[in-house]
């Protein structure tokens, strides 16, 4: 394990260094706050290829750079659970022939809390008899002891055996938060990191909303940021557009009513529509419909987590309207980007890592502007 922890430091100071000569070009910068991961088990989803080998039947991956596919029999980054449940999955499935039969993926999803959902996907069409013996699988391995709901999934088929989704719980300063996960939405992978980074972003707002001003959110998700960042604000409005994550989001304010998230809204609208909308450039029905009138709101912070290819400009523009902005990326690059025009109105105060993906070459990070 020393080995491992030495290797592990050394590839997050080489991102600590590669992040630093990004923003070298922005001046004078507060000092750059680093969140480790743990070495191993830190990875809360898991996908496999399916390789059949006359009567063998194992998990394989492919080397991305000499693209060769290599035999998996456990996987050190994946969760405590996925790892303890791999071998005993494929063992059932490779004795079944229904359920081995034009197998080619699995998909794992983890969380802290211990619930697992496992997704089999096939290259063939899913019958009565396969629902079967899928559901005796799953009867096996809840008697086992694993947690694990069951999705089959062929060409414009969908069979859920159990729940489409796992209830995750993430601590930040002790209270415990609970977030819908739903299969084939986008969760944060390393669970660990996701409670540092929430803890980071609850931190950076704390006084925020001090004088009343109210918390705008950008590509909000499953309202995982929302959630613990409401106790700082007076109102939060966030936005996201896919109808999935929007749902699991109203399910995930329900589900956290005692913990404050009673001022929170989803508007179901793009950054771009939400930028038309607050310009009045357009109307949209989903605003009325969800009861949420855009002149009752007083932002004076917004929070933003964008896809990879980062903010468009309008965004941008719109964006730096407000006091205060929390920027959280997935890729520095097109961060960089943006705060090439962010760094003309706001000031970086804060500034920090978070180690999602050990061993790779991904960096998260965060930023804190502040008007100038």
């Amino acid at each position: 394990m020393n080995g491992v922890n030495m290797d592990y430091q050394r590839q997050l100071d080489e991102k600590k260094e590669r992040l630093m000569g990004l923003f070298g070009e922005f001046g004078e910068l507060p000092e750059l706050e680093v969140y480790r991961s743990e070495p191993v088990n830190y990875r809360m989803r898991a996908e496999f290829r399916v390789w059949h080998e006359g009567d063998d039947l194992y998990y394989i991956m492919f080397d991305q750079e000499t693209k060769e596919r290599v035999r998996v029999d456990a996987f050190p980054a994946a969760s405590a659970g996925i790892n303890a449940l791999m071998p005993v999955l494929i063992g059932k499935i490779r004795e079944n022939g229904v359920l081995r039969k034009k197998i080619f993926q699995v998909d794992f999803l983890s969380t802290l809390s211990g619930e697992m959902l496992v997704s089999l996907l096939y290259h063939r069409q899913l019958d009565d008899e396969w629902r079967a013996e899928a559901e005796g699988l799953r009867d096996e391995l809840l008697e086992s002891g694993f947690e694990v709901d069951l999705i089959g999934r062929a060409r414009k088929q969908k069979i859920v055996l159990g729940r489409e989704f796992v209830i995750e719980r993430l601590r930040v300063h002790g209270d415990e938060f609970v977030y819908k996960q739903v299969e084939n939405s986008f969760t944060q992978p390393n669970g660990r990191v996701a409670e540092k980074m929430l803890e980071w972003a609850v931190e950076c707002t704390r006084d925020c909303g001090s004088e009343g001003g109210d918390l705008l959110e950008l590509y909000c998700g499953n309202g995982n940021f929302s959630l613990a960042l409401a106790q700082n604000f007076r109102q939060v409005l966030a936005t996201e557009l896919a109808k999935p994550s929007v749902e699991a989001a109203q399910y995930n304010i329900e589900a956290n009513l005692e913990r404050g998230s009673k001022n929170v809204k989803i508007a179901r609208l793009s950054a771009e529509e939400f930028t038309e909308a607050m310009r009045g450039e357009r109307e949209f029905k989903r605003l009325k419909q969800q009861d949420i009138v855009l002149s009752d709101y007083d932002f004076r912070t917004v929070f933003v987590d964008p896809p990879r290819a980062g903010m468009d400009e309008e965004s941008v523009a719109m964006v730096q309207e407000y006091e205060r902005i929390l920027y959280i990326s997935c890729n520095p690059e097109t961060l960089c980007e943006n705060l090439q025009t962010l760094t003309k109105t706001h000031k970086i105060t804060r500034l920090a890592m978070f180690d999602q993906f050990p061993y790779t070459h991904h960096i998260e990070a965060g930023v804190m502007l502040e008007r100038r």
